[in-house]
């Protein structure tokens, strides 16, 4: 009976490991895909480019992905509790400032992580 136990254990872990290298194939096709112009995947990243581009030193939300987030932007980018700020942008990374009652700091995130980004609503 233990050998059972052990046998789906070892096609368990054989399966993890298959599908994770499959994710990261497939991740890697999609960057690929994204910079070759004329395709939608193309599109949509320019188009995220051109609205982070016109947000730069202004307070903003970003959403990520859901296999990219950081805490420190979904704690912060409520503007009760701090603040994220543009603060450079290119075709594959973001440069943010985060301001907090803790302090401010910078991250630099993938362009290709980020989800949406809206301005903060002075109100």
């Amino acid at each position: 009976m233990e050998y059972v136990g052990f046998v789906f254990g070892i096609f368990g872990l054989l399966a993890y490991v298959q599908l994770s290298s499959l994710k990261k194939k497939v991740t890697a096709l999609e960057e690929e895909l994204a910079g070759i112009a004329g395709t939608p995947s193309y599109e949509e990243r320019r188009s995220l480019l051109d609205t982070v581009e016109s947000c730069i030193g202004k307070p903003v939300i970003l959403e990520l992905k859901e296999d990219c987030e950081d805490a420190d932007i979904i704690m912060y980018g409520n503007s009760r509790h701090g603040t994220n700020t543009i603060l450079e942008a290119d075709a594959d990374w973001i440069l943010v400032r985060i301001d907090s009652a803790k302090g401010s700091k910078e991250k630099l995130i993938r362009a290709g992580s980020v989800q949406r980004i809206s301005l903060v609503s002075e109100t």
